[in-house]
This record gives C-alpha cells, structure tokens and sequence, in this order.
C-alpha cells in the first residue's frame, strides 16, 4: 500500500522543498540493502508505467530555451534505476541521433558542449552496467545496441562534414568493447584498440623532474611511490571530459614521471581510455608507462575454476589495456567459498606462461587472515609467494592496516598499495575551521567518496576531533613548506609496508599535480611525529577495527 501513508506525514512531503525531499531519500535508503531496494524497484515501476517523452530534436537543441538538459535528468533516471538496456533505443540514441537532425552547433565549453560530454559519460555508464549484467543481456539486446553504434557513427560522420568536434569518443569506444565482448562473432568491430582511436602523442618525460620521485619495486615492476587512481571514471558524478582533454591529463601526469595507473574491469571505461592513451605513446616512453587493473569477483562465478577461465579473465583485461598488465590485482566477494585459491594460484602461473599479459599478481581489499591464507597456499603449492601486492585502505583516520596487515606484509615481503589517503579530501586545507557538513544536503554537493570517508571520520572520533588533527597537520605542514594532504600521505608512506599511495584523478577535470608531488620534497621529523600521536592513533586504529572489521571488510559479501 504504497499510496498510503500517515496524515501528517503525507503533507510533511507535499510541502518539503525538492532538496530536503533529496535528503531524506538518502538518508532512507542508507539504511541498509532493504530499504534502497523498496527504493529502486518502485521508482523502476513508475518510470516503467509513465516513460519521459522522447524530445523532438528541435526542441532538444534549437530554440530559446533548449532542452537537453532537461532530457538528460529523464534518461539518468533509467539507467541508474538499473533501467540500463531500456534507456539505450528510448533515449541515449534518441539524443545522439538527434544531433544531426537539428544541425546542431556548438562550441567549446559552451553549455551545449558541456551537455555533450554529460551524455558521453551517461552513455559509459549505462553500457557499463549492461557489461556487469553478464545473465540478462541476450540476443535479443543487440539490435538495441548496434543501433546505438549506429547513432554514434551518424554523429561523428556530421561532425567530420560540419568541422565540429566529435563529443562521443569515449561513448563509440565503450559500446564497441561491449558487442565484441558479448557478441564476439556477430560484432562488426575487431576486438584491440579500433582505428578510431590509432592517434599519436608527442611526449617527453620531465627528467629533472622524475629525479625527485621516490620509488619502489612490486616484484619486477618498478613504479613511482604515488600511482593515478582511475576509480573516478565509474561514475559522472565526479565530472565528464571529452577524450581530448582524458589524454592532456593523462600527458601532463606521465611528463611529471608518475608513469602508473591503478584501475579495474569495473570502472567505467578507464582500461579502454588508458589502453589507447598509451598505445598512442612514442614506444620509448610507453615502455615506461605501467598498467595496473582488476579481476574483482563480487558474486559466484558461472563456471567452474579452471586454467582456461582464468587465462580468458586476463586475456579480456589486456585487450581493454591495450597490451601487458604490469599488475592485475585480484578481488573476491566472500571467503568462505575457497575457489579464490585456485584462481590466484592459475594467475600466479600465467605470469610464467604468459609473461606478455601480466607481469605480476596483487589482491584488493584482501583482509589480513585471508592474505596469508593465500601466501601460504600459493608458497606450498609453487614454492614461492607469487603475490606482491594488496590494495586496501590506510590513512591517518583509517589505521587498521597497522594491527595485522603490516605483520603479514613483513612475513611474506608484501607491499601495500593504499586508497583514501587522503580521506575522499577532507585531509586539506579546506576543511580546517569548517563545520561538520551534511552529507545529505543539496547545497554541500558532497562527491560519493566524501561522503564514505566522512562515515569513517565519524568512526574515528568526532568532528571536533577531526578539526584538532588538522590543526596538528596545518602546523607541521606550515614548519616544511606543503600542504595538509602532504603531510597525511607523507605518513602513510612513511610505513615500511607501504610501496605507493593512489591519488585518485578526474581526468580533465581537475588536476593536483604540482600539489601531490610535494609530499617527495620533504621527511616527518621525531618532533612532527611525537605530534601526531598525541591523537592516539594506534588506539583509534583499534576502535576502527573493532566496529568494522579487518582491511576490506566492508566489501565482503554480507
């Protein structure tokens, strides 16, 4: 009875301005997997009985008061209530055909263009979760898609004739990757990198500049002590860039000699964007760029382990890369299913068999039990750990890392490639002397991660709390010349298990560079370390871990 509703209730959410409504919905549906599905599955009816209208193109594009905007908002609806394949032949190709039939024009960052990198990144995500949704998508689907790529292929034909810039670059890619992945014998492109995308970048490597940089080894691959963290490229709500402007940042970072970055199967279409950057790189300088990715299983998979599955698992990635995985880092949803074991040990073997797919073998989010469950299986099995690596998470206001993980990284020469090191940004300068903000508010317009690690911050002691740790950091950073987020990496770096730190990038969006490479130019003293822990880290690190768990814990399959 979804219609009803106490009295006073029901005129509560008749009168509540749009952006409390908001609110209150996520505050709702954070609650747990119960009520976000009553959530979904009732906005999914709704737009299922009452669709948007499909826009004429006209009106779309032309006229005083555009509405491509508004058409976008309707088609983001479908697709994020897991509407994916409904969205594709009702609206994305909709709009994209809707281009040329309006002569549309536009210029750069002008609002038109900026609607077309939005619908670029709608177009990444809506394939993306038909790529994560192997059982439903069928035969029956591929009409929708091919006309899809058919829209695309208009469009990028009426910009080449019309001199305009083609905005779909990323789109054309991700929906191609996906027909070959599905349909690999009906697909009516190669699989590898497209001809679209055979390009080449003039580029050199900063020497002066990579000097400075400090290092450290994952078993045969040498990587910088900071690596790009890709994870951005999942959704739009960190922004959408046009590939031109992926590739300038992607440019601008290996020039300043942070050659490594971290991404997965999972994120959007960051293997396929870095595959054909650096692809497109003089063959000296690609030599040096270093591709790490995942094969993250969060649900059983549909097959049984085997020598094969696990090569075609990789084979898939090095495609999507566009050459060797110098890393491939390996997930599993729940440990008590042991076939995880297996397929490391088959990954381990690749790396001997098949030395031109993958490099080296790594975990994510591992915890530390199952860790050396693995190490020490892997040892009995092939005589060697065969596992350099685990990506989890560690920062100054996450310490959990330090209670086990670090102990089983010194036992088996592991090394720790950490995320939320900078706690989603609120290890900065402007958040000091700010009041606590709320996550749910429209006006505070928090980034997904922000609002993750701001749970963490809440886990880890109070905002007051918080405010004084960044009074420490301010002071420290101030006595060496950085910045707050220096000094948190610096000490996350400073842990001898650490190998490197991943910053996470949004790609042509917005870049901190200059900023990030300050945390080289610069050691934490006795003085600055017997600061820091005035705020009982290692006590704290405990409390954390006793409310949720070892490292990875929160991405186990309840």
């Amino acid at each position: 009875m979804v219609g009803h509703v106490n009295m006073m209730d029901d005129v509560l959410i008749s009168h509540l301005p749009a952006s409390i409504l908001r609110s209150s919905l996520r505050a709702i549906i954070s609650q747990g997997l119960t009520t976000q599905a009553v959530f979904v599955e009732h906005v999914r009816g709704r737009l299922r009985e009452s669709p948007p209208p499909l826009i004429p193109p006209q009106e779309l594009f032309g006229g005083d008061y555009p509405r491509h905007y508004e058409f976008l908002t309707s088609t983001r609806c479908l697709f994020s209530s897991k509407l994916a394949i409904e969205s594709l032949p009702y609206s994305l190709t909709h709009f994209v055909k809707a281009i040329p039939e309006a002569h549309a024009r536009w210029a750069a960052d002008d609002p038109l263009d900026t609607s077309f990198q939005a619908a670029c990144g709608d177009i990444v995500q809506a394939v993306q979760a038909l790529k994560e949704s192997h059982p439903s998508l069928t035969i029956e689907h591929l009409g929708s898609l091919m006309e899809l790529q058919s829209a695309l292929d208009g469009c990028e034909t009426y910009c080449s004739s019309t001199l305009l810039p083609y905005p779909f670059r990323r789109a054309q890619r991700q929906v191609d990757d996906l027909l070959f992945l599905r349909f690999p014998d009906l697909s009516t492109r190669s699989s590898g990198i497209s001809p679209k995308d055979v390009y080449h970048l003039n580029l050199t490597i900063d020497s002066a500049q990579v000097d400075k940089l400090e290092y450290t080894n994952l078993g045969t691959v040498k990587i910088p002590r900071l690596v790009n963290g890709l994870w951005q490229l999942s959704s739009p709500a960190w922004g959408s860039a046009s590939s031109e402007r992926q590739n300038e940042a992607l440019s601008h970072l290996v020039r300043a000699g942070l050659v490594a970055a971290d991404m997965a199967d999972h994120y959007g279409d960051a293997e396929l964007i870095y595959g054909a950057f650096r692809n497109a790189l003089p063959e000296d300088i690609s030599q040096r760029v270093v591709a790490a990715t995942k094969w993250c299983v969060f649900r059983p998979l549909d097959k049984p382990v085997t020598a094969q599955l696990v090569l075609e698992a990789v084979t898939e990635r090095h495609r999507r890369a566009g050459g060797r995985l110098e890393l491939l880092q390996f997930h599993w949803y729940d440990y008590r299913d042991k076939e995880y074991l297996r397929v490391l040990l088959e990954l381990v073997k690749l790396t001997e068999s098949h030395p031109y797919l993958v490099s080296e073998i790594g975990l994510c989010n591992f915890d530390s039990k199952h860790t050396e469950e693995a190490c020490a299986f892997l040892l009995e099995r092939t005589g060697k750990v065969g596992i350099v690596s685990n990506q989890i998470q560690f920062s100054l206001i996450d310490g959990r890392p330090i209670i086990n993980m670090a102990r089983v990284c010194r036992k088996y020469g592991l090394k720790l490639l950490t995320y939320g090191s900078f706690c989603g940004g609120f290890l900065a300068q402007k958040w000091l002397g700010r009041a606590a903000p709320d996550i749910y508010s429209e006006i505070t317009r928090l980034t997904p991660s922000q609002r993750k690690y701001f749970d963490m911050i809440s886990l880890w002691g109070s905002w007051e709390d918080f405010q004084y740790l960044l009074r420490t950091l301010d002071e420290i950073a101030a006595k060496h010349s950085v910045e707050i987020s220096n000094v948190a990496t610096r000490w996350v770096l400073d842990r001898h298990e650490v190998g490197a730190v991943i910053v996470g990038t949004r790609l042509g969006v917005s870049s901190n560079i200059e900023s990030n490479i300050k945390v080289f130019s610069f050691t934490l003293d006795e003085e600055d370390m017997a600061k820091l822990e005035k705020h009982e880290l290692a006590k704290r690190a405990e409390a954390v871990y006793s409310k949720i768990g070892d490292c990875g814990h929160e991405y186990q399959r309840p």
